[in-house]
């Protein structure tokens, strides 16, 4: 039985995307359930666009996923690994110019010296007569002195592949079954190298999977139009033509193509938001694909052990951001407390630096918060919004913030007034949660008030927000002393109010 081998195929002309790193995941999955081989390529012969930022940002991107190499590119310090490389395509270069060399010599080629000029005139003649765009063949068969006539007249030709154009490409796609294409809808004859001698995609591609003897090509199905044109060249290099599976695309709500004009696409941008490996893996690996069960909570191992193409979704596959946090919310909840507190530092460090915060807790006071807020954190940057009214010395609450819809600045600062004395007679040995509610809310039937209404005053009188931890467990955090503290500062803020402002 062969091998299995699959290749993720990114160019660092951009960050990581969605798309390329759920591709990048089912291959990985494929190959790892398989024992099979995953290979790292990279598509840099777009020399204009490519940098080292991206390639780095790809590179650190799937690491952070959890997905290693069999064999790929040197990076940093490490070096090639593998027999088939190198794994970067400019450096193949070489190699492409030795299969060009050999399809021009077998006819299957040829040089084509149309200008950009002659190519759109033919394209808008076909548009006004509503044919569809191909090329033309105009130069399909050239002489030998209509070859140096052109070159005289300083023409520098691209080449393009030979597609035939009566033919039906049939092949069987693993996840979408039976796929038939006629070659007449392909635009004609393919162009594979440019004027300046470059390579294009469709023929660097087919060279590198043939080269590197890949048996499976698992990729989005935008690509899905272009496998007939890769099962062409694939034969006219004499190699094994691979099993192809198409994927579903990753949809936005409204069921559009995520693109990064309208969506958040690129991994980095989620990893910073405070989503963590764990989770987005695995929400990744659920885009498209099903295990048959109810189960969603699944870690990379369970993944590769259950992973298989056949289950893979036609249909797009609509991103869920609602769904992505529930599933990063369960795995935080899975942390052991030191990992999580390691987590959660990056992100409290940025607080700080952003002013948010006026300073860092220990490991022991973060520690200590942890009952408070692991079970409240969809994601590690929501912590900040938890816990940084802990860490500010100054509290300003907004007035308007704290006023109940059907109260005014005086009454709410007589109900925080009565409010501050009832929990002041709780006292320092008796602070805790249980102890504290119920004086409260005794409170809140003598003064005929909403417990709602109290409680949203105090919240934010203590947080300066709408939203915190439970009440309680908030005040217990916040300590006694700053508890009243806070409470004073907001009644002497309501108290300040003009008359009919608020």
């Amino acid at each position: 039985m062969t091998e299995v081998r699959v290749r993720i195929a990114p160019s660092p002309t951009g960050p990581l995307h969605l798309g390329t790193a759920r591709t990048a995941l089912f291959n990985f999955l494929f190959a790892r359930h398989a024992g099979g081989t995953f290979i790292l390529r990279l598509e840099d012969t777009d020399q204009a666009r490519s940098t080292e930022a991206f390639e780095r940002d790809i590179i650190d991107g799937l690491h952070w996923l959890g997905m290693t190499w069999d064999e790929g590119p040197a990076v940093g310090d490490e070096p090639e690994c593998g027999t088939y490389g190198p794994y970067r395509q400019m450096q193949r270069l070489p190699r492409y110019r030795e299969a060009v060399d050999r399809l021009l010599a077998e006819d299957k080629a040829y040089y084509c010296y149309c200008s950009p000029h002659e190519l759109d005139a033919e394209r808008k003649r076909q548009e006004a007569a509503r044919e569809s765009p191909r090329y033309n063949g105009r130069c399909a068969h050239l002489t030998a002195g209509q070859r140096v006539a052109f070159e005289a007249e300083g023409r520098e030709p691209v080449v393009r592949f030979r597609i035939p154009p009566d033919r039906r490409i049939v092949f069987d796609d693993m996840v979408r079954g039976r796929v038939e294409i006629d070659t007449s809808v392909l635009g004609g004859d393919l162009v594979i190298v440019r004027s300046d001698g470059t390579p294009l995609y469709h023929f660097t591609v087919a060279v590198d999977d043939a080269a590197m003897a890949i048996t499976h090509v698992i990729r989005g199905e935008d690509h899905l139009s272009n496998t007939p044109k890769h099962i062409l060249l694939f034969e006219a290099l004499g190699s094994t033509v691979p099993q192809f599976g198409h994927l579903p695309l990753i949809l936005n709500a409204d069921r559009t193509k995520m693109s990064k004009r309208k969506s958040v696409t690129a991994v980095a941008d989620y990893r910073a938001e405070g989503f963590i490996p764990e989770a987005f893996v695995n929400y990744l690996a659920l885009l498209g694909w099903s295990t048959g069960t109810e189960e969603e909570v699944l870690s990379l191992s369970e993944l590769t052990d259950r992973f298989d193409l056949a289950s893979v979704n036609k249909a797009g596959s609509i991103f869920d951001r609602e769904r992505l946090e529930w599933l990063n919310g369960q795995w935080i909840r899975r942390l052991s407390a030191d990992d999580l507190i390691d987590r959660l530092r990056p992100f409290l460090e940025a607080d700080l630096a952003a002013g948010r915060i006026d300073w860092l807790p220990t490991d022991g006071e973060l520690r200590a918060l942890l009952p408070v807020v692991q079970e409240r954190l969809p994601t590690l940057a929501v912590v900040g919004d938890l816990i940084g009214f802990l860490l500010v010395k100054d509290l300003e609450p907004e007035p308007a913030l704290m006023i109940p819809k059907r109260w005014d600045a005086a009454r709410t600062a007589i109900a925080l007034r009565a409010a501050r004395h009832t929990i002041a007679e709780v006292g320092r040995v008796s602070w805790e949660a249980d102890e504290i509610e119920p004086p409260l809310r005794r409170l809140v039937e003598e003064g005929g008030w909403k417990v709602g209404d109290l409680f949203m005053a105090i919240r934010v009188a203590i947080t300066g927000r709408t939203v915190s931890p439970p009440l309680f467990d908030t005040m217990v955090a916040l300590g006694y002393e700053r508890t009243l503290a806070r409470l004073d500062r907001a009644i002497e803020t309501l108290e300040a109010q003009p008359p009919g402002t608020l």
